[in-house]
């Protein structure tokens, strides 16, 4: 859960066949809307009507991204629950969280004070833009990590802090931002032994300097530099037995990219009957990619 940097590493980890889902809510980039949409997930408040309002024709969540907003009430309520009902269910079985965080500012609705996850480009003056601190940040997790304890006493939870800058804010506000998220996550993971720090935004930073490391924006990483944060993340994470099965997989899934042109060539049939083998031996090491592979 977090900003587009979790939907880039969620999607390393699904071509790879793990049992992962990527942001229930939609992308989010501020650590207190993924805590507080946790914190609706354990509490079991599936979203009503009440929860949604109508702007420029469309009906949206303040809680969800624009990718759930639909012309219809009831549009969107069955988009936002058919991803709600499962994630609930899911997280009480989960091995691992990862939560990335993207920046410290938040904006709150003027008439509520409620922070929101997504503005849905309703007007500036509806909302106040704040700062978080470090201590709101760690204060805010330490009641959800001991809430997530109760409910899945086995979970184990990631935290890394998302490369892409906000550059909108300039590079002073950028940085200011990003390490008020390195210490708040840094104060977190030193005080909950569940909770494991993971240096992404520092990888980027500090190694990746080339340009070819970044996309065309300058702002996000390429696709160079994510299979690059991958292959340290797998390395810092994975068992020597997981990544044996990661390289199985990888083998599978490169023979059956192949596209060829003359399907009715002994060659063809020879190859196609190799890949049901192939399939086929790695059920029987692995049952458990029965449904994902």
């Amino acid at each position: 859960m977090g900003s587009c940097f979790s939907e880039n590493i969620g999607a390393r980890l699904q071509q790879l066949c793990f049992d992962v889902d990527i942001n229930p809510f939609g992308v989010l980039f501020n650590p207190a809307s993924i805590c507080q949409n946790i914190t609706h997930l354990i509490e079991n408040n599936e979203f009503k009507t009440d929860d949604l309002f109508q702007y420029n024709s469309l009906w949206s969540s303040y809680m969800h991204s624009t990718i759930f907003s639909d012309t219809n009430a009831v549009g969107a309520l069955e988009k936002i629950n058919s991803r709600f009902t499962p994630a609930i269910n899911r997280l009480k079985k989960l091995q691992f969280i990862v939560l990335t965080f993207g920046t410290s500012w938040v904006y709150k609705l003027s008439d509520t004070g409620k922070i929101v996850a997504n503005c849905h480009k309703v007007p500036a003056s509806e909302f106040v833009r704040e700062r978080l601190s470090a201590t709101e940040i760690f204060d805010m997790y330490s009641e959800l990590i001991q809430k997530l304890s109760i409910l899945n006493p086995d979970l184990k939870i990631i935290i890394t802090v998302s490369p892409v800058r906000h550059w909108k804010d300039g590079a002073t506000e950028n940085n200011i931002s990003k390490g008020i998220l390195l210490e708040a996550a840094q104060r977190i993971s030193k005080a909950f032994p569940a909770v494991f720090y993971f240096p992404s935004y520092e990888i980027v930073v500090d190694e990746l300097r080339d340009y070819r490391f970044y996309a065309a924006d300058m702002l996000h990483p390429s696709e160079l530099a994510v299979d690059y944060i991958f292959k340290q993340f797998s390395s810092a994470f994975f068992t020597k037995n997981t990544m044996q099965c990661i390289a199985d997989i990888s083998k599978y899934k490169n023979a059956i990219q192949h596209r060829p042109i003359h399907f009715e060539t002994p060659h063809y049939r020879k190859f196609a009957a190799h890949l049901v083998m192939q399939k086929q031996e790695l059920l029987n090491k692995y049952p458990f990619l029965i449904d994902r592979i």
